[in-house]
């Protein structure tokens, strides 16, 4: 044989095929084959592109399967699959022709037993907990009387009748329901969402602030309560401004979101318990501790009154603390007089024997010295207010020096100022008397304008360009029907009027409406 020869070799018995074709038949017979699996295995490699599909592996010891969920299969399933969960996969074997391979169209994602749920439980808990969102440093103290209460529930549940009722039994406060799904995949997002928006409210706007939230929801199996596994629920808990209880399950159900919450009430009718204070037994508490100060109130003053007795019985009488004062006052009264007219005897004597020493010769040596030591120091006085007058007369001839040709650069530029302002202000008063007549003239030039555009919009100006103004009964006519009826007709001509039938009532405009005639019909 040559391994040279390049012509083709003869057709064989077996057939051929295109690679499409052979594509094909492998495609219809894996999915004749597997028209509906389910597939026990760990999840491995999940994407989740912008176009809302998923793409995973699922995968055991020994063989990988490339699994796909389009974007509606996603939004129905119950359970998001996540890398390292145990699942069971149902759905459809299908292949790809453009890589070569086979794949599992998914529709449907079940965890494999609820060992595989825990431990994927148990790891986000200790993962979440590695941040400090459970930290009991980060709980909030709850209000002890708020006066709104938030709460995050579904609307047609038993669970909210349960909340306002224990409310309205306990201490009735004003409620806001943020209604969400509590249960399947929208469960989460929607319970982060209601959590966050409580938390944006504005205080003192159109929408109250709650003081306390309140996310409950009834009991059910671990796969119902999911939703408030979701990292997305417990990052918005623990995040929250306002204190919340967590109210999800009954007492032995226990989810992540009672880690991150500040309280965690085994079901919804104890978390309105913990909301609210009973209000009959504050009312009871404020009647006792009311009657508790009245009785405190009355025995303080008797004791106080029986104490005040008690002391003024120990004091001695008014009248015995007053007599030995009463004894001074009088001897000192009557010691009075006496003193009083000695003290005026030696004051006239002293007075005597100063006026004695008054002669009217040392009267007037006291007056001339008196008047000597003024006349010296009035000469003193004027010797030192001459020299100041001259000191100053001095320097006001100085500064009115320096001053005089300042002054007069001053005068010479106000002379010019006064002069600009006179020439302004003739100006001003030439304006101001012509204005009055350019007003009016153009005032009167308007109106007579406005009188033209009057006359000639006049009816009066339309009946000069051959209309006529039709009347019956003394009534405009404007239609066929109107002049049958009417018992009288005129028409009106830009020089007069005339009522038909030959007969001329020839006047004008605005002149004596003719006599009334009978019916021309």
């Amino acid at each position: 044989m040559d391994l040279l020869d390049d012509t083709p070799a003869p057709p064989g018995n077996s057939p051929e095929y295109t690679v499409s074709e052979l594509s094909g038949a492998v495609k219809r017979v894996i999915e004749g084959e597997f028209g509906l699996v389910r597939v026990r295995g760990e999840v491995g490699r999940v994407s989740r592109p912008a176009s809302g599909h998923l793409y995973f592996d699922l995968k055991d010891d020994r063989s990988v399967i490339a699994a796909i969920s389009w974007k509606g299969q996603v939004a129905k399933m119950q359970t998001r699959p996540e890398e390292g969960m145990e699942v069971i996969a149902t759905g459809r074997m299908t292949t790809f022709p453009g890589q070569s391979k086979y794949q599992l169209i998914v529709e449907d994602v079940v965890p494999a037993g609820a060992g595989a749920l825990m431990a994927m439980l148990e790891k986000r808990r200790a993962a979440l907990q590695a941040e400090g969102l459970f930290d009991a440093t980060r709980k909030k103290p709850l209000p002890y009387l708020p006066q709104v209460i938030g709460v995050v529930t579904s609307p047609s549940g038993a669970v909210i009748r349960d909340i306002l009722h224990r409310l309205r039994d306990r201490f009735p406060r004003h409620v806001l329901i943020w209604p969400v799904a509590v249960q399947g995949q929208a469960c989460a997002a929607e319970v982060a969402a209601a959590i966050r928006g409580f938390n944006a409210i504005e205080a003192g706007g159109p929408i109250p602030r709650p003081d306390v939230l309140i996310v409950a929801r009834g009991g059910g199996s671990l796969e119902d309560l999911w939703g408030f596994n979701e990292e997305i629920v417990v990052r918005a808990a623990a995040g929250s401004q306002i204190p919340l209880i967590s109210a999800v399950g009954h007492e032995t159900d226990t989810t992540l979101i009672d880690h991150a919450a500040d309280r965690r009430a085994p079901t919804p009718t104890a978390a309105a318990e913990m909301a609210v204070p009973v209000r009959l037994e504050l009312l009871a508490a404020v009647d006792a501790l009311g009657a508790r100060l009245s009785r405190a109130l009355a025995q303080g003053v008797a004791a106080r009154g029986q104490r005040l007795r008690d002391v003024a019985r120990a004091l001695p009488r008014p009248e015995a603390l007053l007599a030995t004062p009463s004894q001074r006052l009088d001897t000192a009264t009557g010691r009075l007089s006496g003193g009083l007219s000695l003290a005026v005897s030696r004051k006239r004597a002293v007075y005597a024997q100063q006026a004695g020493r008054l002669s009217p010769t040392a009267l007037a040596g006291l007056v001339m010295r008196r008047r000597e030591a003024l006349l010296r120091r009035a000469e003193t006085l004027e010797a030192r207010l001459s020299r100041k007058q001259d000191l100053w007369h001095s320097s006001f001839d100085k500064w009115a020096s320096r001053l005089a040709p300042s002054l007069a650069r001053l005068i010479m530029q106000a002379g010019g100022k006064i002069t600009d302002q006179r020439n302004a202000l003739q100006g001003f008063t030439a304006r101001l008397e012509a204005a009055p007549k350019l007003r009016f003239s153009e005032l009167s030039r308007r109106l007579d304008a406005l009188d033209r555009t009057r006359q000639t919009l006049g009816y009066a100006e339309t009946l000069r360009r051959g209309y006529a103004v039709v009347r019956g009964d003394g009534e405009v006519i404007t239609s066929r029907v109107a002049a049958e009826k009417a018992h009288a007709l005129e028409v009106e001509f830009h020089d007069g009027r005339m009522a038909l039938g030959g007969r001329s009532a020839a006047r004008k405009p605005g002149g004596a409406k003719p006599p009334e005639q009978g019916s021309l019909f």
